[in-house]
C-alpha cells in the first residue's frame, strides 16, 4: 500500500471509531487541555503503530489497546508532574459547566470511572462499550475469567455506589 493510500486507511478507520478516543480522553482527563494532549499523543501513536496492525483483531480493539496503554502512560507522567496552580474558584466552575448538562445518573457514573484505578476504568469503558469478555481480555491482556470477575465487582460496587448516592 502507498503512503497515500495508507493515510487515507487510516484517517477513514480513526474516523469511523473516533468515539473511542473520546471515550478514553474524556475518562482519564478532566480539562479540556489535557483531554486534546492526550488525544494527540493517541493519534500520534496509533499513526505510528498502524503500518503494524494486520488485521488479526478488529480495528477496534486494536484502537482501544493502544489508547489505553497510552492513556494510562499520560495518567502515570501527569499525576507525577507538578501542576500550575488555579484557584478552587476556576476549577469548580469549569467542572460545574462540563457536568451541568448531564443527567444525575451519568454524572454518577462519570464520578465512579474517575475514582477507579486504570485498569478498572478501562476495563468499565469497553464494557459500557458493549464489547465483549474476549474483546476486553485481548485489549487488556487478562483472562476473560478475569474479565467476568472484575466486571462483578465493578457492577456490585456500582450497584453500592449509586444506592448510596439516591439515598443522600
Amino acid at each position: 500500500m502507498t503512503t497515500p493510500d495508507l493515510q487515507e486507511a487510516f484517517q477513514r478507520l480513526v474516523e469511523e471509531h473516533k468515539k473511542i478516543l473520546y471515550k478514553v480522553c474524556h475518562s482519564y482527563c478532566r480539562d479540556r487541555d489535557s483531554r486534546d494532549d492526550l488525544a494527540q499523543e493517541i493519534l500520534i501513536q496509533l499513526w505510528r503503530s498502524f503500518g503494524k496492525f494486520d488485521g488479526r483483531c478488529r480495528f477496534s480493539t486494536w484502537m482501544y489497546r493502544i489508547s489505553f496503554n497510552v492513556a494510562i502512560s499520560f495518567y502515570r507522567r501527569e499525576s507525577t508532574r507538578t501542576r500550575r496552580v488555579i484557584s478552587d474558584e476556576q476549577r469548580l466552575l469549569e467542572t460545574a459547566d462540563e457536568t451541568e448538562r448531564q443527567p444525575e445518573d451519568v454524572r454518577l457514573l462519570y464520578r465512579f470511572i474517575e475514582g477507579l484505578d486504570p485498569l478498572n476504568k478501562a476495563l468499565i469503558l469497553l464494557y459500557l462499550d458493549e464489547s465483549s469478555y474476549r474483546e476486553i481480555a485481548d485489549v487488556l491482556g487478562i483472562s476473560e475469567t478475569n474479565v467476568a470477575t472484575k466486571i462483578g465487582r465493578l457492577k456490585n460496587k456500582i450497584r453500592q455506589e449509586f444506592s448510596g448516592a439516591k439515598q443522600a
